[in-house]
């Protein structure tokens, strides 16, 4: 597959020069100056839920490559979470999700797109489903933004994989913190140590 920097590259938060600071520094999420990019319906209601929007925000750029148009991250939020793709808990207000099934139902009957959960994947299965013209929203551990660490740990973060050159994987990582590691690739080996061989394709 040829270089895809034409692809989208949007991220879980509306500021991505502010990724590093709320990755690593501690900083704020409603502290975000440009919080009303999202579609968000107010600032308190992106700061709780712009950490857990990385499948969201996979899903938003599929939409852009595919189609050209794509609702704004909390349009799409709304229609995944009255499908149950997030759950809260009433009395300690955690939010869980992105729950595949729910979601995959979500994008089927709502875009134009088609989507399966793969609860189980194998690298050789992400490369043929790359061949043939899937993107992929793969689980991953969000330090693949750093690859140059050792990984610790294997998924919990969803990233788009739109397609590879050889041993070459290409995605886009929602919360990465700098354009290197938003628009990235890496070697299928390297890869493989942050991939938490699950996922959904989408075509």
């Amino acid at each position: 597959m040829p270089d895809d920097h034409p692809f989208p590259t949007i991220t879980q938060y509306a500021s991505p020069d502010l990724i590093t600071a709320f990755a690593y520094q501690g900083h704020a999420h409603d502290a975000d100056p440009r919080w009303a990019e999202t579609g968000a319906p107010d600032l308190d209601t992106y700061g709780r839920w712009c950490g857990h929007m990385c499948g969201i925000a996979c899903l938003r750029m599929a939409l852009l490559a595919r189609t050209g148009n794509a609702p704004t991250l909390f349009e799409l939020l709304d229609g995944a979470r009255k499908y149950g793709a997030y759950t809260e808990n009433p009395d300690t207000g955690t939010i869980h999700g992105l729950i595949y099934a729910p979601f995959a139902q979500y994008v089927q009957d709502t875009h134009p797109l088609n989507a399966e959960v793969h609860p189980t994947l194998t690298v050789p299965d992400l490369l043929t489903l790359l061949d043939n013209g899937h993107l992929v929203m793969t689980s991953v551990h969000k330090e693949i933004r750093r690859p140059e660490n050792p990984a610790p740990g294997k998924g919990g973060h969803l990233i788009l994989v739109t397609g590879r050159q050889g041993d070459i994987v290409h995605f886009r990582n929602p919360s990465g913190h700098t354009d290197q590691a938003r628009t990235a690739n890496l070697p299928v080996t390297k890869f493989a140590e942050f991939f938490g061989n699950r996922g959904v394709s989408l075509t």
